[in-house]
């Protein structure tokens, strides 16, 4: 992986508590799984950025080198690789997604 890639996608982890690598935006969403993860965090009323992966190639080839995960959406929270869509929607179901949101001290509406 490029220098440059490699830099831009530790600096949307760094500079954002949650943030989720996705196809679309979290206003509209360009694939299912995507738009999973997204109502997720919608439903929890968590702050997250979006990074549109359709925008850049080179990042959305990237980030699963990054993550060593071969799958899109990939969330992070806290620059903790969380999962995609079917982790984060099974940690949601049984409730660890939101313990880890208050670990971490990220407020969300169950608190």
């Amino acid at each position: 992986m490029e220098e440059k890639i490699k830099n831009v996608i530790e600096k949307h982890i760094e500079n954002n508590d949650v943030c989720l690598f996705m196809k679309g935006t979290p206003d509209a969403p360009q694939c299912g799984f995507s738009m999973a993860v997204s109502n997720i965090l919608k439903i929890l009323e968590v702050n997250y950025k979006g990074v549109n992966v359709l925008e850049d190639q080179s990042i959305r080839e990237g980030i699963k080198v990054f993550s060593d995960w071969p799958t899109i959406p990939q969330l992070y929270i806290k620059k903790e690789f969380v999962g995609g869509c079917d982790i984060v929607k099974e940690m949601y179901e049984n409730g660890e997604l939101k313990k880890i949101l208050q670990d971490k001290g990220i407020s969300s509406k169950k608190d």
